[in-house]
């Protein structure tokens, strides 16, 4: 399932092609050759998986050289549609990761990139690694079934051919993603005994922080019928999202990189106040939203961001708690969360709360308790963001007892320890008592009464909503 390589280009391997990648970095590289001059260095995509979750969809990639649609959807419903031409080779998955660390290893590769969710980082709020994860444990005994392992396999086989430097790029919504990929990566080496390749990696590599931005859903049957009824292609593996799109790169690269500033990316010295405005006020409005919408019958974050009181959840939590605590800021805070809102409400998008609301215990440690702890820093009682923790219990407690159709998913904690907090006298207290969840909160007395009172609030609006109309 190789595709043939091509000669004279610089490659950049991409580990995890998801949806998301396809939509987002391979665009702005699609972008970039579009645009590039004749002098301009050639810059290719070879893609592949540390996983065998997503097969079907690398096995049609690769049937089709590579080549796939975008379809992009405006809030007003005015779909364009791009062939996306920038991934030259399609690797094969196998338990050895053997074609990805050929891959990886070839002097040719400047880049690795990422996208693994905020749960594949195994890091806790110490950033500190999980070894006690199966998965994590296992790559430190010499497997290759996380970033880790799959890295340092490719790591170690450069260093040994003496493949020259590489950057490690996150592309993640994780907050200071790359710093923080670096400690694990660091640490994970450590653990291993890793003594040479962790002197190589220092000296060797860097690992630029990123904020990535472009909601993109799952493709459904009706993208590859939409494409094929505008273009003609039958496309086995289209992809959809957004028209919004955004890239913020830490300019720190080892080995060279793409212009991706003129593919519109914007490379800054510092991506800190981008990300922070990102995560706090996109992703946990986001996640709000599908905890929210989920509880009173919604299926899409649209459904959801179109009802007054879910909506107004979001907008006081931004408003009420994340503008105070990230002023000042080179952004218009206000005016991104009215942004934000009206990208959630296209109703072309069909974003299910189901995708969303996946892996909310790997969310909240980045997404909101660093709102809670500023906003008690500055003892200011953080009502608003506390109604985000209270819709996700009472969504889990739900979810608990059968009452909401979501298939869990999380990385952080399985479903039976969920089970068993909800089966216990007083499931709040394991949840408020999580370290991983709250970090240096977690017990606090205060955080418990906070989010108590936001469940009181809960509890009451879903009454409301809940009784029968006259």
């Amino acid at each position: 399932m190789v595709n043939a390589r091509s000669t004279g280009s610089n490659v950049i391997l991409h580990l995890g092609v998801g949806s998301f990648h396809r939509a987002h970095q391979a665009w702005y590289l699609h972008r970039l050759r579009a645009a590039a001059g004749s002098g301009d260095p050639h810059w290719s995509l070879t893609v592949g998986n540390i996983r065998s979750d997503m097969n079907a969809t690398l096995e049609a990639l690769a049937r089709q050289q590579g080549v796939y649609t975008l379809e992009t959807v405006t809030p007003q419903g005015e779909r364009a549609y791009e062939t996306i031409r920038s991934i030259e080779r399609v690797l094969a998955w196998s338990p050895t990761l053997a074609s990805i660390v050929e891959a990886g290893s070839d002097p040719a590769c400047k880049i690795i990139s990422f996208t693994v969710t905020e749960g594949g980082y195994y890091l806790d709020e110490d950033d500190r690694l999980d070894t006690a994860n199966p998965d994590l444990a296992a790559d430190l005994a010499g497997a290759r079934t996380t970033i880790y392992g799959a890295l340092a396999a490719i790591l170690d086989a450069r260093r040994a051919s003496g493949a020259g430097p590489v950057t490690l790029q996150s592309c993640d919504n994780l907050r200071s993603n790359g710093e923080r990929f670096e400690a694990g990566m660091r640490a994970f080496l450590a653990a291993r005994g890793e003594t040479e390749l962790e002197a190589w990696f220092e000296a060797n590599t860097s690992c630029p922080n990123s904020m990535v931005d472009r909601i993109t859903p799952r493709p459904t049957d009706d993208v590859r019928a939409r494409v094929l009824e505008a273009t003609g292609i039958p496309d086995a593996c289209p992809v959809m999202g957004e028209a919004f799109i955004q890239w913020v790169i830490e300019d720190r690269f080892k080995a060279g990189r793409p212009a991706w500033e003129k593919a519109g990316a914007e490379l800054v010295e510092s991506v800190m106040p981008y990300e922070e405005a990102k995560i706090r006020i996109l992703n946990a409005s986001h996640s709000c939203i599908a905890w929210a919408g989920s509880l009173v019958g919604h299926t899409y974050i649209h459904e959801g961001t179109l009802d007054a009181d879910v909506r107004r959840f979001a907008h006081e939590y931004v408003t009420q708690d994340v503008i105070p605590c990230l002023t000042p800021s080179p952004l218009d805070l206000a005016h991104y969360r009215d942004v934000v809102l009206d990208r959630f409400s296209n109703p072309y998008i069909q974003d299910t709360n189901q995708r969303v609301a996946a892996d909310g215990f790997s969310k909240i440690p980045g997404f909101i308790a660093p709102t809670l702890i500023e906003s008690f820093s500055r003892n200011a009682q953080p009502n608003a963001t506390a109604m985000l923790p209270a819709l996700f219990f009472r969504f889990l407690d739900r979810w608990h007892q059968g009452r909401l159709p979501y298939a869990y998913q999380d990385g952080l904690l399985d479903e039976a320890a969920v089970h068993a907090w909800f089966d216990a006298p007083d499931p709040l207290a394991p949840f408020c008592a999580s370290r991983a969840l709250w970090g240096s909160l977690a017990g606090e007395v205060r955080l418990r009464r906070v989010i108590e009172a936001a469940l009181e609030r809960v509890d009451v609006w879903l009454a409301l909503r809940e009784q029968p109309s006259r």
